[in-house]
């Protein structure tokens, strides 16, 4: 990997690179010490003919049409030529752009380093109980919080190994104090799941230059450029919600940020490299309650961050039609909303009686507003893990509204901290549970094909950054978090019909990722680079089983990968444009102190941006105890003070029902007499 220029000094430099010269095995590339894609007899076993879908038996277009007879020509002539694409590359290779955003020059492939992958293996993790009595005693001034930085409070070494759990074979975190005993979890209960997304990790992005904002000891982020810069406006909140990350309303005091800490969070936020474009997401507690929340808004637009989103629980937006107005107006372009099922059951366990009847007025509001929503699920084994089907059925229907699906398992963490060892057993949900259950209960994707580690798409990011080159003054959004982080696949949903298809029943996306690598480190310019992915997509593009025709899904790649136009996000409002649209479905598991690995929390794309720097989400919401440490130290006034002076605001928590404004009748609902049923395209065996 080629050195990162601008660190602060030798010294510190030093100290980050003996930390990475302590895990020689960071270097390895994949289980197998080989990047390798799955090939026959084993390609074969791992992803089995899909079977058909519930629903019409509809051919996606006719494929008898003259652009459909050409595409198949056109797709031949592409697998014939690509070997001569592949030799010319390797043969007139060029070095890399150095933007001025980027650390060093964009890299190549073989330059990416891996954290170690596979299992058994070993990895620092933390002891749950040592942690919570290093953070009693820096909050009682016992030790100082210097030691979270200079030292390595409460950290244990983990095992990740493959074992038997009740009859199943599971991958299991299991890791032992000499204090407070043995500890374990399962991180996945499909070994084979985990082995695949492990395979198709890319490589880590730059390694960051270290700086002030960014030191946190152990806990600092080391790699990459981060997706969303998480600030939390205030801690109050409207609601008391269980699970809740931040325990908001009950911690005693109020941590809200002044105007100039925003504006310097937000400031600051331009001086990391890689200078980074970001989703900037404003959260809380309830972020619609601070005083500066469209301010904010307005304020990231200012600064040139073009995706500037809000984490809510949609309350005050179902209330007051015209807050999602001026939100729009501010610059705010989706809504991050809590939405944990399809009817009012369901998302009882967040205390409100008619929430799913706010979360559908609030998706009215902000569409009516020209704000898409993201449907953000906390998933609970026992709870509301039978919902994930409907949930996708719901973001189908609702496709014109809905962009994309942001399931969580949930994480141990804030006001669950102290759960009991049987009840985390019981609730415990992972990302494998996730795809299983997707498949089971809507039939729409497989687990071993249609999924995969979110940091799989970032040859994409790559792609961006490769045309834009050293013109570009930001680099791309680039999810590049450790494969146990996150995963993700993509439906095309038609608008009107609510026709849907996974992506890769018509785009082989795990051989077109590894073909944009090669074009991407070709480096070749942007007028050839182009053409190459044209090429790329071709040679991979099912004319018989697309729902589109090529010209129009090369548009729509280049536009979702941020590539269509001169610079990143100036098409970022082309939705319209298109008839089909792309419903992403991810999963996102944040880690708690049962199976917190510090090779994820280094790779971190979701920093919180605080008074103390930007700092991991999982370092943050739970590892050493960031957040309740910021919190309590930066707090603005007591829970008693703060009602003095600024009296009391709502908090829903006693089952009630709301009072909403008459619906405006654009949400799909299952059950509406007056809703058509849902065709999706058959799925053709393969």
């Amino acid at each position: 990997m080629r050195a990162a220029a601008g660190h602060p000094g030798p010294e510190k430099q030093a100290d980050h690179d003996d930390e990475r010269a302590q895990h020689p095995e960071d270097q390895r590339l994949s289980l197998d010490g080989r990047r390798t894609r799955f090939h026959s007899a084993h390609h074969a076993r791992l992803f089995p003919a899909r079977r058909p879908l519930y629903g019409a038996a509809v051919r996606p277009l006719d494929s008898g049409t003259p652009t459909r007879v050409l595409t198949r020509a056109l797709t031949r002539s592409a697998k014939g030529l690509w070997p001569l694409v592949q030799r010319l590359n390797k043969a007139i290779e060029r070095p890399s752009a150095q933007p001025s955003w980027a650390p060093a020059p964009l890299l190549k492939r073989r330059e990416r380093t891996f954290p170690q992958l596979g299992f058994p293996r070993e990895t620092d993790s933390l002891c749950p109980r040592c942690v919570k009595e290093v953070r009693t005693d820096i909050l009682g001034g016992k030790r100082d919080l210097r030691e979270l930085v200079d030292g390595r409070p409460g950290e244990i070494k983990a095992r990740i190994v493959q074992k038997e759990v009740k009859g199943v074979q599971c991958v299991v975190m299991t890791k032992d104090c000499p204090t407070h005993g043995h500890f374990e979890d399962v991180m996945s209960m499909d070994p084979g799941f985990l082995q695949r997304l492990e395979q198709l990790y890319p490589g880590r992005d730059f390694l960051a230059p270290l700086t002030k904002l960014r030191e946190h000891g152990s806990s600092s982020i080391k790699y990459g450029r981060g997706s969303v810069l998480t600030v939390d406006l205030t801690n109050r909140c409207n609601m008391m919600c269980d699970p809740c990350f931040m325990d908001a309303n009950q911690v005693g005091y109020v941590h809200e940020l002044t105007w100039e800490e925003i504006q310097k969070i937000l400031d600051d936020a331009l001086t990391v490299q890689p200078r980074r474009q970001m989703s900037i997401q404003f959260s809380g507690g309830e972020p619609t309650l601070s005083p500066y929340f469209l301010k904010a808004i307005e304020y990231a637009r200012t600064n040139g961050f073009f995706a500037v989103q809000c984490a809510t629980n949609g309350v005050l937006f179902a209330q007051d039609p015209e807050l999602a107005h001026q939100a729009k107006k501010a610059g705010l372009r989706m809504a991050y909303l809590q939405f944990d099922g399809v009817d009012n059951e369901s998302n009882s366990h967040r205390k409100i009686g008619n929430l799913f009847d706010v979360k559908v007025r609030a998706i009215e509001n902000l569409h009516a507003a020209g704000v898409d929503v993201i449907l953000v699920v906390t998933v609970i084994n026992g709870v509301n893990n039978d919902q994930v089907g409907k949930i996708v059925d719901f973001a189908i229907n609702n496709a014109d509204k809905v962009t994309v699906v942001s399931f969580q398992p949930v994480s141990f963490t804030g006001r669950d901290e102290d759960i009991s060892d049987e009840l985390r057993e019981k609730q415990r949900y992972t990302l494998s549970h996730l795809a299983h259950d997707i498949k089971t209960q809507s039939g729409i994707t497989e687990p071993m094909r249609d999924w995969f580690p979110l940091s799989a798409m970032g040859p994409f990011s790559d792609l961006t950054d490769t045309i834009l080159g050293e013109s570009a003054d930001w680099g791309s959004m680039k999810c590049g978090c450790h494969p146990n982080c996150g995963i993700g696949t993509a439906i095309f949903v038609h608008k009107t019909t609510k026709k849907a298809i996974p992506v890769t029943e018509f785009l082989d996306l795990e051989q077109l990722l590894h073909d944009i690598q090669d074009i991407t480190d070709a480096a070749q310019g942007r007028a050839i680079t182009i053409a190459e992915v044209a090429v790329a997509m071709l040679k991979n593009f099912d004319a018989e089983k697309a729902p589109v025709s090529f010209p129009v899904l090369m548009k729509q790649f280049m536009s979702q990968t941020g590539a269509r136009g001169k610079k990143i996000g100036e098409h970022e409002s082309d939705a319209h444009e298109f008839e089909w649209r792309i419903l992403f479905v991810a999963g996102m598991w944040f880690q708690d102190l049962f199976n917190y690995d510090f090779r994820r929390t280094e790779m971190c794309i979701i920093p919180y941006g605080t008074q103390m720097g930007e700092i991991s989400f999982c370092a943050y919401n739970t590892g050493v105890g960031w957040r309740q440490i910021l919190e309590k130290m930066k707090a603005t006034a007591s829970v008693a003070d703060w009602y003095k002076q600024n009296g009391r605001h709502p908090v829903y928590a006693k089952g009630q029902d709301l009072s909403l404004p008459p619906s405006l009748g654009t949400v799909v609902l299952a059950d509406a007499p007056s809703g058509k049923a849902r065709v999706r395209l058959r799925v053709l065996e393969t």
